[in-house]
């Protein structure tokens, strides 16, 4: 079954805004557990300084997540699943070929 195509003719930059902040999320998110290793494992606070901005990018996920959700027609759980996969390691890279793989085909 192939979903319909978009016409919300803003859907095409919502979808490539989303890229982006999966990608820059993701490696942020890794960039955050190497500051955790070496502060908790090695009391090293080299990277203290990036739970901060790490978080503000995640804000900017969430809202480019729901930017995409709601113009794709996604449900309000599904959305949600998508901001949640920010949070794990790897997965938000995986979350991204999903969602690419959904939408891409239905953009005008």
């Amino acid at each position: 079954m192939t979903a319909a195509p978009l016409t919300d003719p803003k859907a095409r930059g919502a979808f490539t805004f989303f890229k982006v902040m999966a990608f820059v999320v993701g490696i942020g998110l890794l960039v955050l557990v190497l500051e955790m290793v070496l502060h908790w494992g090695f009391d090293n606070d080299a990277l203290s300084w990036w739970p901060q901005p790490h978080g503000f990018l995640y804000m900017i996920y969430v809202a480019a997540t729901a930017n995409l959700g709601f113009k794709v027609g996604w449900s309000l759980p599904k959305m949600v699943l998508i901001m949640l996969a920010g949070c794990v390691p790897f997965l938000s890279f995986w979350a991204e070929r999903r969602v690419a793989a959904e939408v891409a085909p239905r953009l005008p």
